[in-house]
């Protein structure tokens, strides 16, 4: 057990949550996925926008944005635990669920390893951690494959395209470039300032990225015009593109295996 994972499991205990949670609400995509994951989601009655999988979760009430969570349509639901997303949630709006006596545990993955321990808490958290722990030790043994399958890898010059307007990229921390990393492609900009930096074409031509990704969400055709008129890059005078689905990429869930295996592959096929 990390200490991250006992301290909040010791600090809940002393907030008063002593029975099983039964009606629970989660103020994150990742969290809503991964409490269903463990089979926790008959038990949840509220989540936060754009919350849509699996497709059980679409049809529960939203009591959150990115922006702000609706205290209203929370205290209407009376639940026994808010989960709420620590680098994503508002912290006035938890402090004021917690002044209304509501017990609020915290995720907060900022590491692709962070998924386990994550799944973990929460089946402590719900009764649940026989089925969390399995799914916690399958996550870690395969993520532990990826890694050793390409730590080896010849570094291959990519540009993640985390979007084109303006253009924009991953650096440092951020989860795709946690994920960049492990794959063996080699970002120019992984030590930019911050972790989402915008960058401009003079940049990225310069880079003379081999490879270009570009996310794309569920259901979408991902769309490369942008880069037909920049014929001096090597990515796009070789036609070399990988698209990774989006929600694979950006959320803290046992999908994020989908992912990297998804990215990995589609570096390794120009490499």
């Amino acid at each position: 057990m990390s200490l991250k994972y006992a301290l909040c499991l010791v600090l809940l205990l002393s907030a008063g949550l002593q029975a099983t949670p039964q009606r629970i609400i989660a103020l994150s995509p990742h969290i809503t996925e991964m409490l269903f994951a463990i089979g926790a989601g008959d038990r949840v009655v509220g989540v936060s926008d754009y919350s849509d999988y699996p497709a059980a979760a679409a049809g529960l009430p939203s009591v959150a944005s990115y922006a702000a969570i609706n205290l209203e349509a929370v205290l209407a639901l009376k639940p026994d635990l808010v989960i709420a997303w620590r680098s994503g949630n508002p912290a006035a709006d938890i402090n004021r669920l917690q002044q209304f006596g509501i017990t609020v545990a915290f995720s907060d993955p900022l590491l692709l390893e962070d998924i386990a321990t994550e799944l973990r808490l929460l089946g402590q958290l719900t009764g649940l951690e026989t089925q969390a722990n399995t799914l916690a030790t399958d996550f870690s043994q395969q993520l532990q494959q990826l890694r050793a399958a390409y730590q080896h890898k010849r570094p291959l010059p990519v540009f993640f395209a985390m979007g084109t307007m303006p253009l924009s990229t991953v650096a440092n921390n951020a989860w795709p470039q946690q994920m960049l990393t492990l794959c063996a492609a080699q970002n120019p900009f992984a030590g930019a300032k911050g972790d989402y930096p915008q960058v401009g074409i003079e940049q990225v031509i310069a880079a003379a990225p081999q490879v270009i990704i570009q996310p794309v969400r569920t259901n979408f055709v991902a769309d490369f015009s942008y880069w037909q008129r920049f014929g001096a890059l090597p990515a796009v005078r070789k036609k070399q593109y990988v698209t990774v689905n989006a929600d694979h990429l950006y959320r803290t869930t046992p999908r994020t295996l989908l992912g990297i295996k998804q990215l990995c592959e589609g570096v390794d096929r120009y490499r």
